[in-house]
């Protein structure tokens, strides 16, 4: 019992340190992942989850992989493929189909494989799936058509290869075993249909229930949770497998049907997908043996593995697409970046023991082959897909963007200074009149609600990494605040302070669902915008060896506002009553709101 709890403590501790340090370092997490779990497992011999964990490993990772996968189902809504359905539609059946024959056929004349074993294992290797493409996307800043594409491919196309690889070896099975008959066959169609049907079922009940309040606010998250595991310990106990797409189907189900908690559920499973995702790759690469390390160098799985990197994933691409409006551009993108992970990893593992037991004995190289390609692929697509997205201008700048909530003169003219400087900024509001502002500045801006859902829709948020509300109404700052928090986090979600003479009384507010206080707590809207109307000027000043910051400060007027400093690194920090030691140093740019006659 302590051993096990040693392990999973070990599990844990490695996943989360894995997620930090590729934080820290700007590194792909899902490669440092891998590179944790070869070294805590493999290497040094530190534990081997799959020994450890005995018959709760496989469990375990199932279930894990089924909640990962419904996670990334729910941010499956329709409207966000508009104009982009054909493309979509084509990669992930006509894309799908040649990817399992031609993968199946390199297995078979390349990685020297026979014919049953190649036709499971072309099947499995057409995933992606979320545990992989979901952090590369956040990773790149991608735009939002190849990012759809990729991420619909990716989700999608996730369970249908679990589900060829099972039709596969039943159908292999039925040809070559006599005591199988077509009915087997029949079954897991009927299985997979029945699991669809399932997941659809308890989608539509899950999001009735909410939206008729027949479940309350505490409750919905372990409701979704338990919902989830049923949608797919269920189906997967009539036919193996078909779990995956029981929830997948139930993900999508909910994601359109714009229930209002859809939001807290997006943010709750995230959490728990990211704790689960670090935890499955720590888990599997953990558990591999030196021997299945060591035979993925074999020039045949090599060579299989150049192929399907470079003739086989483009080829299906190109050719799904003929027709469509999706760019060259986007093709070669969306034709190179094809990561496996954690299905493919164990739907393979599982499908190698059932393949050795019917008698198919090149079924023992399976694993070998399987994470080498998964390696090769997340540290191959991992590190390219940036410096690809550049090149053919698929990925927002890397300069952190702003999203000013409110336009009025202040905001509008910050926005204008910082847009002056090539950072993405953008200005929104529910009122067109006061938007008239940042459309005389000639500013970037969205004439919409913020907290409304059709927003995620109108708008791209990508490439903005801060976002400020400076709206005169200290509770609707507040409220935006506290609404975008899970996504943006405290340290990048600002609001200016309260206005003790506005009416509203916060003041005993807990700082837990507030953003951070922009520059100071005597700074507020009215100051801001009366400083404006009396001529004060945004100014900019570089900090040199020759003017050093303590230079800047002393040529500063008691009246001036310090507002941000855009470090020499393109980064952006702005000045708060919690940021009392920012110091600049030679290279930084500081930003202030000064009288226009002070130098």
């Amino acid at each position: 019992m302590e051993h096990i709890l040693m392990v999973l403590m070990l599990i844990g501790g490695f996943g989360v340190f894995s997620q930090w340090l590729a934080w820290r370092t700007r590194m792909p997490a899902i490669v440092v992942m891998s590179i944790v779990g070869l070294i805590a497992g493999p290497v040094l011999g530190i534990m081997n989850p799959q020994e450890d964990l005995g018959e709760l490993f496989r469990p375990l990772i199932s279930i894990a992989v089924g909640i990962i996968l419904f996670e990334g189902s729910l941010n499956l809504d329709y409207r966000e493929i508009r104009g982009m359905r054909k493309p979509v539609f084509r990669i992930v059946t006509i894309g799908a189909m040649l990817a399992w024959i031609l993968g199946s056929l390199a297995a078979h004349y390349i990685a020297g494989l026979s014919w049953a074993v190649s036709f499971v294992i072309g099947g499995i290797l057409i995933v992606t799936g979320p545990t992989v493409i979901l952090p590369l996307l956040r990773q790149a800043k991608l735009k939002p058509r190849a990012a759809a594409v990729l991420k619909w491919e990716g989700i999608i196309v996730d369970p249908f290869g679990a589900l060829i690889a099972v039709f596969s070896f039943e159908f292999i099975q039925f040809l070559t075993t006599e005591s199988v008959e077509f009915s087997a066959v029949l079954m897991f169609l009927l299985a997979s249909l029945v699991a669809a049907i399932i997941g659809g079922l308890f989608g539509y009940m899950i999001g009735w229930s909410f939206e008729r309040g027949a479940v309350p606010e505490f409750l919905k998250s372990p409701v979704v949770l338990v919902t989830v595991i049923m949608a797919f310990v269920i189906p997967d106990m009539i036919m193996h497998e078909t779990g995956l797409l029981a929830v997948t189907v139930m993900g999508i189900v909910i994601a359109n049907m714009h229930i209002a908690s859809i939001n807290d559920m997006r943010h709750f499973k995230e959490n728990i997908s990211v704790l689960l995702i670090s935890a499955i790759f720590i888990m599997l690469t953990a558990s591999l043996d030196r021997e299945t390390l060591l035979s993925i160098f074999d020039p045949n799985i090599l060579l299989f593995i150049a192929m399907m990197l470079f003739v086989i994933r483009p080829a299906t691409i190109f050719l799904s697409t003929i027709g469509t409006n999706l760019e060259f551009r986007e093709k070669l993108l969306v034709g190179w970046i094809a990561p496996r992970g954690i299905v493919a990893l164990t739907v393979s593992a599982y499908f190698a023991s059932i393949l050795l037991d019917a008698g198919y004995e090149d079924a023992s190289i399976l694993t070998s082959l399987t994470f080498g390609l998964v390696f090769f692929t997340v540290v191959a697509h991992g590190f390219s897909i940036g410096w690809l997205s550049r090149k053919l201008g698929l990925s927002m700048d890397d300069k952190p963007g702003v999203i000013f909530v409110g336009s009025n003169k202040f905001s509008t003219s910050f926005a204008k200074t910082l847009q002056n400087l090539d950072i993405p900024v953008i200005v929104t509001d529910a009122s067109s009149s006061r938007l008239t502002h940042a459309k005389q500045a000639g500013v970037p801006h969205e004439h919409e609600e913020i907290l409304s859902e059709q927003m995620e829709y109108q708008l791209d948020m990508t490439p903005y990494d801060f976002m400020l509300s400076v709206t005169e109404y200290d509770s609707y700052n507040t409220l935006v605040s506290s609404t975008f928090k899970p996504e943006y986090g405290k340290e990048k979600l600002y609001q200016l302070p309260l206005q003790s003479d506005a009416g509203d009384t916060l003041n005993d507010v807990s700082h837990h669902i507030s953003g951070t206080v922009l520059f100071s707590d005597d700074i507020t809207w009215t100051t801001l915008n009366e400083k404006i109307n009396r001529g004060f000027i945004f100014k900019k000043k570089l900090i040199t060896k020759e003017y050093s910051y303590n230079d800047f400060l002393d040529d500063c007027d008691a009246e001036d506002v310090l507002l941000v400093m855009l470090r020499q690194s393109g980064m952006l920090d702005f000045y708060s009553p919690e940021k009392q030691t920012l110091i600049g140093e030679p290279g930084d740019l500081v930003i202030s709101l000064a009288k226009p006659d002070v130098n």
